[in-house]
C-alpha cells in the first residue's frame, strides 16, 4: 500500500490527500477474491468471477480523482464489481454523501454488498440493476462514473447528471482499449476531455455491448 501511495505522490499522479486517505482506509486485501490477497497491492487488475475484474489501483485512483468529489455529493456508479471503488468514493464524500452503485450480475452485486459491509462502509447502496439506463428514482446526480467500456456515453446518464456535474467513462471498441472521457455538464453545454487510453471489460445492459 505505502509503495503505491509513494509512487502516486512522487509522480504527481494523485495529489488529493483526501483520496489518498480514502485509499488507505479501504483495505483492498479484504475485497479481492480469496487466493489473491498477496496480490492486493500489485498495480494490476484481478479477477472477481463471472468474467469481471477489480481494476488496478492506479486506474481506480485516476478515475476517482477526475470526479473532483466534494463532501456530501450524490454519486452514481455503473458497475459495482467488487465494491472497492464505490467504497473509496463513499469515504471521500463523507457520511453526508451517498453512492448508488449498480451491478447487473446478481452474484457480483452480493459480493459488493458483502465487501462494503466488511469495510464498514454505510453510505453506499448496491443495486442489482442495469445501470446503463441510469437510475431515475434518485436523479439528478452530481457525479457519475462508469467502470466498463461503453460504445458511447449512454444518453440517459447525461440527462440524469446535474448541472455542473461530472461524468467519467471509458469509451471505445469492445476489446481493443478505450479513451477515458471526462464529461462536464454546464449550462452552456457539454464539454469533454480525454484522460488517456485504458482497457476495461465491456459494459452490459441496454446501452452497453
Amino acid at each position: 500500500m505505502k509503495q503505491l501511495i509513494n509512487y502516486w505522490k512522487s509522480s504527481g499522479t494523485i495529489k488529493d490527500e483526501r483520496l489518498l486517505k480514502a485509499f488507505s482506509a479501504v483495505p483492498r486485501e479484504l475485497i479481492v477474491k480469496d487466493g489473491f490477497g498477496k496480490e492486493a497491492y500489485i498495480d494490476h487488475p484481478l479477477p472477481i468471477g463471472k468474467g469481471q475484474t477489480i481494476s488496478q489501483p492506479t486506474t481506480v485512483m485516476i478515475m476517482t480523482d477526475a470526479l473532483e468529489l466534494k463532501d456530501g455529493q450524490k454519486v452514481l456508479e455503473i458497475g459495482a464489481g467488487s465494491g472497492w471503488q464505490a467504497a473509496i468514493i463513499g469515504k471521500v464524500i463523507g457520511p453526508k454523501g451517498k453512492v448508488i452503485t449498480t451491478e447487473i450480475i446478481p452474484e457480483l452485486a452480493e459480493f459488493a454488498k458483502e465487501n462494503l459491509k466488511k469495510a464498514g462502509i454505510s453510505n453506499v447502496e448496491v443495486l442489482n440493476y442495469d445501470g446503463s439506463q441510469g437510475y431515475e428514482e434518485e436523479a439528478p446526480f452530481q457525479r457519475i462514473i462508469i467502470t466498463a467500456a461503453c460504445p458511447e456515453i449512454p444518453k440517459p446518464l447525461v440527462e440524469q447528471l446535474d448541472d455542473d456535474g461530472i461524468l467519467i467513462a471509458p469509451v471505445g471498441p469492445k476489446f481493443f482499449g478505450q479513451d477515458m472521457i471526462k464529461l462536464k455538464k454546464t449550462k452552456a453545454g457539454i464539454k469533454e476531455s480525454s484522460l488517456g487510453s485504458f482497457i476495461f471489460v465491456p459494459l452490459k445492459g441496454k446501452h452497453g455491448y
